[in-house]
């Protein structure tokens, strides 16, 4: 990787920058409050690095928790991105040894922005590639300064995570402008509200992801057995 490579994944990962100093700051320190140094902060970012259940572990570590509630409670939370690499296979596949950590570093935010990328090829694995190492590089950074300015700011930082939400609606617009077909971010629409309403604001996540990616493979193949047959 060029320093054009890592320049363009760094102008990339500027939205996730700004989110995750934000919401990694808040995250450590709630950690600090709880009782837990910096370097606790640190390693559970760098090792575990899923915000959600990060926010949640802290109740599970003051509380005692089981293994076992802790490791159900993680699978559920995060199992929703396991979903994310099925889009890039093909980049997946040919990424050699990026590839561990392009398959288990790509979250929510790293997912919306690999789906703006024009690049193709090497260049497109390159650039995902540069858009996780500097995405995990911010949350760690983030966490670790929450930790220390825990004790200093004395500000209410309630509501901050909203930045996420504004990340993701900034994406969702800009690839609705971008793309011609629409039916994949209206099913996504769809199935999001009607297991919402189901399943609660806590549970529809990942059916609304089962969904989805049913819809989008049955029109997938569907699509490629009409080229099939117009060829």
């Amino acid at each position: 990787m060029n320093k054009m490579i890592w320049k363009k994944a760094f102008i990339k990962s500027i939205p996730i920058l700004f989110s995750y100093l934000f919401v990694g700051a808040a995250y450590g320190m709630m950690m600090q409050q709880a009782g837990f140094s910096w370097y606790i902060s640190l390693f559970a970012s760098a090792a575990i690095y899923t915000g959600a259940f990060q926010f949640v572990l802290i109740t599970f570590l003051s509380s005692s928790a089981s293994m076992w509630a802790i490791g159900v409670t993680a699978f559920l939370m995060s199992s929703r991105q396991t979903f994310y690499s099925l889009t890039f296979l093909d980049e997946l596949k040919n990424s050699g040894k990026k590839k561990l950590l392009l398959t288990h570093c790509m979250t929510d935010e790293t997912y919306a922005v690999h789906c703006t990328l024009m690049e193709t090829g090497s260049e497109k694995r390159n650039i995902m590639f540069g858009v996780e190492v500097f995405s995990w590089f911010y949350w760690a950074a983030g966490a670790v300064f929450g930790s220390v300015a825990g004790q200093l700011i004395l500000a209410d930082m309630q509501g901050i995570d909203f930045c996420m939400t504004a990340l993701f609606v900034t994406i969702f617009i800009d690839q609705w402008e971008k793309n011609k077909q629409h039916m994949p971010a209206l099913a996504g629409i769809f199935f999001a509200v009607v297991c919402l309403t189901l399943f609660g604001p806590s549970n529809f996540m990942l059916p609304a992801l089962l969904l989805v990616s049913f819809l989008l493979l049955v029109m997938g193949a569907g699509k490629k057995e009409a080229e099939t047959d117009g060829y």
